[in-house]
């Protein structure tokens, strides 16, 4: 699933360093208590994508839920600020993992470059862009079989994303992870839509725009 949570009124969510690390840490206590798998991230100004995996149904929604609430908490008694954090609830895509999943990975880590913070995904810290290209290791992150298939090893993992990661992108395969989080529909061809759909009884695919949004710049909300 394909995650992506927001500041309200598109508010900075970390202030420093160590907010980021409590965020982290965080996960790292929550994910695991729900059995809930975490596959890439990364650590925006504002907003934080995420990319997880659960077997049992509703144990994501419970495990993001736990660990806003602690980590609000922790925020505003750090900064001496009282009220709400995040934008309403977090957004989240149901992600076909045989044709989509590494699409999900390739825009998650390079939502830095394209919010022209850093000009390649490595200068940016806060990513699991570092572990998928063998540059360190991070007991967060569950290698997802998808992303195992690569190589034989983690050497040939790495150079194969490498290639898929710094490969050129059509502004289609942008647009389309981007609308499917948006409206939250299942990211997937039609089979796999129309299962989602059985299977939640709730629409599984984009709907089309009545007219045309107004273009908004902001260099975060990529």
């Amino acid at each position: 699933m394909h995650i992506t949570q927001r500041g309200v009124n598109r508010a900075a969510i970390f202030v420093d360093d160590d907010d980021r690390q409590h965020y982290l840490a965080l996960l790292g206590v929550t994910l695991p208590r729900h059995h809930v798998a975490l596959h890439a991230y990364v650590l925006m100004g504002n907003h934080v994508h995420l990319l997880t995996s659960a077997a049992q149904a509703g144990s994501i929604s419970q495990a993001l839920r736990n660990h806003g609430q602690c980590y609000v908490q922790a925020f505003n008694r750090r900064h001496g600020r009282t009220g709400t954090l995040w934008e309403g609830r977090f957004k989240s895509c149901l992600v076909d993992s045989d044709r989509y999943l590494l699409a999900v990975y390739r825009y998650i880590e390079l939502n830095p470059v394209r919010a022209a913070m850093v000009a390649t995904p490595e200068e940016h810290r806060w990513s699991s862009v570092h572990v998928h290209l063998g540059h360190r290791m991070d007991p967060l992150l569950t290698p997802h079989p998808v992303f195992d298939a690569l190589g034989r090893d983690a050497a040939d993992r790495a150079k194969a994303y490498r290639a898929w990661l710094y490969q050129p992108i059509e502004s289609r395969e942008l647009h389309v992870v981007r609308e499917h989080l948006n409206q939250e529909r299942a990211l997937g061809d039609r089979r796999f839509q129309a299962m989602v759909e059985k299977t939640l009884n709730r629409p599984a695919c984009v709907r089309p725009r009545g007219r045309p949004m107004k273009l908004m710049v902001d260099a975060e909300a990529v």
